[in-house]
């Protein structure tokens, strides 16, 4: 049997009903550690039963998908902001709920953590996919990727209201892929039997049996297991195929560019041979000159060897111009030649070279070699890297800086800085006058503000409670059971002169005690 090429197994709404299926054995657990290995991906460890399992979460445009994992992946050096906002978010919170919602492709994890109710939604939908971290009151906290209003009419940005995405409609819950439509029809069923996960060497993973498609399959005990070993081949295979498209393409074109360089070297080549030509050339004008005549165009004449020659002249010079033009000619011709010649055999050896190389890469499968033919292209200076353009200042709210928002009870807003310098930004920057200022009293933390919308006084007890214990949570004395926090109006706020950024001085604070858990 002659296995299809081209059937390529998604990660669809069926398999994604598979993982939360995995799930509900871990609803109640707790979160033991939360890690971003790389820009799309979040891995949760979750304890239950005895045993801690890794969740992954990925929102590549290309490799989206929600499973269990058993590698412990790396931590990036300098943790990103979603990773550290879910840190203090979810860390320590407890797994309630894990809902595929209205059958689709988006993934609703729900927490209690001590700072009340959090979401976690994973949207897996191609391009558009994203990780979406959500508070009590269904409003942004964090998110894998920041939309800006102009780029879509439903932008994800701090504080906003999460609204499902478009293509998802309420109370459709039928939605099947085009593959899952396809296999069933194959297999003769009319509705997907009872999960049994397979895995499809080169093709993916499912969970059904897709033999009937002509795909060669083994069973997996978990539709985890099975993409965890689809995806560890398919992503370094993918990025072995683009990186070969990419580097093909470079050094194709490097070899076309080299190939008109030596065409046009061979044409001065040429030229280059023409010299003692030229030379005779300009000797007969000479020697004809005084029987030339004033506005002739060419020159009839005998040359050394007794044949007859014909030599063109410029009819707006006179003879010794025109012999002039010949002797300059030879002698630019003379010249380069020795130039000529070693360009000829520099830029020969270069394209056969390139030949070679493209030969190879051709052939190659090992990303690891590919990544070395790229550096050898580089060394020999073939190709450059391309620079990738910063992102847009409407990607990046607070221009940048790692300010995060929550809705605080009352429905106002709290913000806080989870370093120096963003609490630097926020504290001169972005809080008015009247916005309350809150911090721990003798103990690093994190700036925190309440939003009062110039109303301070109308404020509640419960709002200011809940924007100390986001202060004393981003503090050194998150562990210190009685903590004391300041707060102010933030008129009252200043930064000495030569003070470092995030050390304030403040005045008229009044002082409440957080228990920490």
């Amino acid at each position: 049997m002659v296995e299809p090429k081209l059937i390529k197994i998604p990660f669809d709404s069926f398999v994604l009903s598979a993982v939360v299926a995995e799930l509900q054995e871990f609803v109640g657990g707790k979160v033991q550690s939360i890690r971003q290995p790389s820009e799309h991906e979040v891995c949760i460890g979750i304890y239950a039963g005895g045993r801690e399992a890794m969740l992954l979460l990925n929102c590549h445009p290309e490799f989206a998908r929600a499973h269990f994992i058993t590698k412990r992946p790396a931590n990036q050096p300098q943790p990103p902001v979603f990773v550290s906002t879910l840190r203090s978010r979810l860390d320590g919170s407890r797994l309630v709920g894990a809902v595929q919602v209205q059958g689709d492709r988006v993934l609703d994890l729900q927490f209690e953590s001590p700072l009340g109710d959090m979401r976690l939604i994973a949207e897996l939908m191609g391009k558009h996919s994203n990780l979406i971290l959500i508070d009590g009151a269904n409003r942004v906290v964090s998110a894998a990727k920041w939309v800006g209003r102009g780029k879509s009419s439903r932008p994800i940005q701090p504080s906003s209201k999460y609204e499902l995405p478009p293509v998802i409609t309420p109370g459709d819950t039928g939605r099947r892929s085009p593959f899952l439509a396809k296999l069933l029809l194959a297999a003769g069923f009319d509705q997907p039997p009872a999960f049994a996960p397979v895995l499809a060497p080169g093709h993916g993973a499912y969970p059904m049996s897709v033999a009937s498609l002509g795909l060669r399959e083994f069973s997996r005990a978990s539709i985890s297991i099975a993409l965890e070993q689809h995806f560890d081949q398919a992503i370094p295979q993918a990025g072995a195929d683009s990186l070969r498209a990419s580097l093909l393409a470079q050094l194709k074109r490097i070899a076309l560019a080299k190939e008109v360089a030596l065409s046009d070297l061979r044409e001065a080549e040429e030229a280059g041979g023409k010299a003692p030509q030229w030379q005779r050339a300009g000797e007969l004008v000479l020697a004809y000159g005084t029987g030339i005549q004033e506005g002739s165009s060419e020159l009839q004449a005998w040359d050394y060897d007794g044949v007859e020659v014909t030599i063109k002249l410029d009819p707006e010079k006179n003879f010794k111009e025109n012999a002039n033009r010949y002797f300059e000619k030879a002698k630019k011709a003379k010249g380069r030649m020795g130039m000529v010649k070693e360009q000829i055999t520099r830029i020969t050896n270069d394209h056969s070279a390139i030949l070679e190389t493209i030969a190879s890469v051709q052939d190659e499968v090992s990303l690891q070699r590919l990544k070395e033919f790229q550096e050898h292209a580089i060394s020999r200076r073939w190709i450059n890297l391309q620079v990738v353009q910063a992102a847009h200042k409407e990607d990046r709210p607070y221009e940048g800086h790692r300010v995060r928002e929550l809705s605080a009870p009352g429905g106002y807003t709290v913000l806080y800085g989870e370093n120096a310098e963003s609490n630097d930004y926020l504290t001169l920057r972005v809080a008015k006058p009247n916005d309350l200022w809150l911090h721990v009293r003798g103990s690093t933390s994190a700036h925190v503000v309440i939003v009062t919308r110039n109303q301070p006084e109308k404020v509640q007890l419960a709002t200011i409670l809940f924007a100390a214990k986001v202060a004393v949570l981003n503090s050194t004395s998150k562990h210190s059971g009685y903590v004391p926090v300041d707060y102010t109006l933030k008129k009252y706020v200043r930064r000495p002169k030569g003070a470092a950024k995030g050390s304030v001085h403040y005045t008229q604070e009044k002082t409440l005690h957080v228990e920490t858990e």
